[in-house]
């Protein structure tokens, strides 16, 4: 499947001094981070005995069944303290503010990490104190939201408070959900959150999930299909709502999300911000076959 351009980013190029940073859990294509000017940290994965950065693993497939033949899973964990010093030193260093949009804090600690190198660097007098760290309260779609209309701000002159709190209003207004095909995954990693009450009937349902800070569950259907209708569903009540601005994402089902973007495409009469496939980290969690739909209004991403 192809990956979809960002929104036109024509004349936006005027020099700014407000940065943004986030981290690898936003599955951002590379064409958009480079368009928009992001730096990303990386998240780390370990399946087995090796750990590895979430942004060096490009093979998939060859995860997935790592993954599927482990026996306790993957762990997933955050950046560390000096992973964050040595991205934002090199922009406060040429005189760059700072947003740093990340991961919600109920599931990682990289918000917690980010805040820590901040505090490093203004007691250590590299103006730290020039750092705005953003918790999206959300993952991949959803954070990756937060960060593009982060982005677009700085990239139109705002300042870092401006964009700070463009990240926090798109927050509020962000409506993601989330079809996957097992709770396994998440039992196994821990991140379950409300959706513990299904894991007995896991087996005979096809959970749909949204993010709240964590994993909340929405609704249970028997099949695929009537699950990816669902999310068409959603898509429907969002375009009535005057949210048009939509993202899907997947988990190793191209085909199913090839589908659901020719729909979405009807659905909202436009293009999407984005198309990507999440990485590691949250599949070491969701695991294969996550299909999700996401959308803001675009007022909030201009």
């Amino acid at each position: 499947m192809s990956i979809l351009r960002l929104i036109d980013l024509s004349g936006l190029n005027p020099p700014t001094k407000t940065a943004v940073v986030c981290d690898t859990t936003a599955y951002i294509p590379t064409a958009v981070v480079e368009d928009l000017g992001l730096s990303v940290v990386s998240l780390y994965v370990s399946v087995g005995e090796e750990l590895e950065r979430e942004s060096e693993i490009s093979d998939y497939e060859d995860f997935y069944e790592r993954l599927r033949s482990a026996e306790t899973g993957a762990k997933t964990s955050q950046p560390s303290v000096g992973d964050f010093a040595e991205a934002y030193e090199p922009l406060l260093a040429d005189g760059h503010d700072i947003v740093s949009v990340h991961l919600s804090a109920g599931i990682s600690g990289t918000v917690a990490a980010a805040t820590q190198a901040r505090e490093r660097l203004a007691d250590e007098g590299k103006g730290g104190e020039r750092i705005s760290v953003v918790d999206s309260r959300s993952a991949a779609g959803g954070m990756a939201f937060s960060v593009i209309a982060a982005a677009r701000v700085a990239a139109a002159g705002g300042s870092a408070d401006d964009a700070a709190a463009r990240a926090i209003q798109v927050r509020e207004t962000l409506k993601m959900w989330f079809a996957v095909d097992t709770l396994e995954y998440l039992r196994r990693g821990g991140r379950i959150g409300g959706a513990a009450a299904w894991i007995g009937t896991a087996l005979r349902i096809k959970p749909i999930l949204t993010f709240d800070d964590e994993v909340t569950p929405v609704e249970r259907v028997r099949t695929r299909g009537r699950a990816i209708e669902r999310l068409r569903s959603y898509a429907r009540q969002r375009h009535e709502s005057g949210a048009d601005a939509w993202i899907v994402q997947h988990i190793q089902d191209h085909e199913s999300a090839d589908r659901l973007v020719d729909d979405c495409r009807e659905i909202f009469g436009c293009e999407p911000v984005l198309v990507s496939e999440i990485g590691a980290v949250i599949g070491a969690h969701a695991g294969p076959g996550l299909l999700g739909v996401g959308s803001v209004p675009k007022s909030a991403l201009e």
